[in-house]
């Protein structure tokens, strides 16, 4: 069964949802020993939460891009994830969801959230054919995910690191068992 081209792919629970982020030690690391952001957190900053663990490995390059060497599973609640989701735009003008660019420009300018879809990653961080969602928050929602929404924090930067390690050795079935189990996401994407 292929699937589809545009879907939701999580780790989430009755009433929480995984979502992934990388960070510098400086500001990742405190984050997940408290298990909150820090007030060094930019709350008024657009924040990019991506609930595919090896999208957020292509994006922070298995935890060893400069700024990105933490990666963080931050568990938040599925009401705040949909109420994000609900408020968003997306990323980029889409004909016949947007009435035309100027409407699609007013909404996106007055929208907390932004639905942007990207293409999956194997093991090696190819590109799959079916897109993954990162979600940009702003403004209300960037400060409502640090402040309300975050159940959790914890650092999965030495299961990023083991991964990556059992990917070069070309153990795959390894790789592939330690991976955070996803599944589709019940929920539809903001427009």
């Amino acid at each position: 069964m292929q699937a589809p081209e545009r879907e939701i792919r999580a780790s989430y629970g009755p009433s929480t949802i995984t979502v992934y982020q990388a960070y510098s030690p400086a500001l990742g690391l405190p984050a997940a020993r408290e298990g909150r952001f820090p007030g060094a957190w930019k709350r008024d900053r657009m924040t990019w939460i991506k609930p595919s663990f090896l999208w957020m490995m292509y994006r922070c390059g298995w935890a060893a891009k400069e700024g990105q060497e933490t990666v963080l599973a931050v568990e938040i609640g599925r009401d705040g994830f949909e109420w994000a989701l609900r408020n968003a735009c997306s990323s980029s003008y889409l004909p016949g969801v947007h009435a035309d660019r100027a409407e699609w420009r007013r909404r996106l300018r007055r929208s907390p959230a932004r639905v942007q879809w990207d293409p999956e990653r194997d093991l090696h961080l190819r590109a799959l054919p079916y897109r993954s969602l990162q979600l940009g928050l702003s403004g209300e929602a960037a400060r409502r995910y640090a402040d309300e929404w975050t159940v959790s924090i914890r650092d999965v930067t030495p299961l990023a690191h083991e991964i990556h390690a059992l990917v070069r050795d070309g153990a795959l079935d390894a790789a592939r068992r330690l991976l955070p189990v996803e599944r589709p996401y019940p929920a539809t994407a903001g427009r």
